[in-house]
């Protein structure tokens, strides 16, 4: 991964207690563990885990029957891997963008990998998505997300103010500048990800709800917060997910009969 990225994470989060974290909150932590439904995933990972939101959520309120979840995280922010120890989450550091190096885990170690926001960090995305592929098993699934530069709350600013989807000038832009080295689409990151041994099974449109972002336009307008949550709410239920800001893509492995087939959509 970048190193910039890492950098400007650890400047993010300078100076905040664990209770302060609340700020990098988004809708794609909230739909967790919702999204992995009836599926027991037993032995999870949750990549590029940051301060655990994710994590946290699954161990509090994730289970199968019959048997014990674990879960396991990796970050390389030194900050980071220290508030997943805080939290008493499991958490091991080493580079996903390595493309010379295997990941530390042998073929086939886990039920479910959550990658939320990582690969747009990434110049090996291939050698990262086929570790990926190695490391899941069989029936086990993939829950990847990036920023759909393709969606309307990207598109539109876009073609209104003529400037980059990440403003270098921007007071909440900066980070994702610097940080991202890799545009993706909802269909690119799709195909690219399918032409490498994966299949999209589904997909999950979380709508506003307990984001830092919609919680302070809820705090300045409950009109205006309900209004957007509601045309959202329609956006995703009635459109493509390829129109969504980021959208959730689970994907199995490529099994045989799911070539060509349409994904399922589930707004959350």
């Amino acid at each position: 991964m970048k190193l910039e990225a890492i950098r400007l994470e650890e400047a993010r989060l300078k100076g905040l207690s664990k209770e302060e974290h609340w700020p990098l909150m988004h809708e794609r932590h909230r739909a967790f563990p919702a999204v992995f439904e009836s599926r027991e995933h037993r032995r999870i990972l949750d990549i590029s885990a940051g301060v655990g939101f994710v994590a946290k959520r699954i161990t509090d309120q994730y289970s199968v029957p019959g048997g014990e979840v674990e879960v396991f995280c990796n970050d390389l922010s030194p900050t980071c891997l220290q508030i997943l120890r805080e939290r008493e989450l499991s958490a091991v550091t080493f580079d996903l963008d390595n493309d010379k190096e295997s990941f530390p885990f042998p073929d086939k170690s886990f039920d479910a990998i959550v990658c939320l926001a990582t690969i747009e960090h990434l110049i090996n995305v291939n050698h990262f998505l086929e570790e990926l592929l190695r490391i899941l098993k069989d029936d086990g699934r993939l829950y990847l997300s990036a920023p759909n530069y393709s969606g309307l709350p990207y598109l539109i600013p876009f073609l209104l103010n003529g400037k980059t989807f990440h403003d270098p000038l921007g007071e909440h832009s900066e980070y994702e500048f610097y940080a991202h080295v890799r545009y993706f689409t909802y269909r690119t990151l799709s195909e690219l990800s399918c032409s490498l041994g994966f299949s999209l099974d589904s997909v999950y449109l979380p709508v506003p709800g307990e984001s830092t972002h919609y919680q302070k336009m809820r705090e300045k307008s409950k009109l205006k917060a309900l209004t957007a949550k509601t045309l959202m709410t329609l956006l995703y239920k009635l459109g493509s997910p390829r129109w969504a800001s980021e959208p959730i893509l689970c994907f199995s492995k490529n099994l045989p009969g799911m070539n060509g087939h349409t994904p399922r959509k589930v707004v959350l």
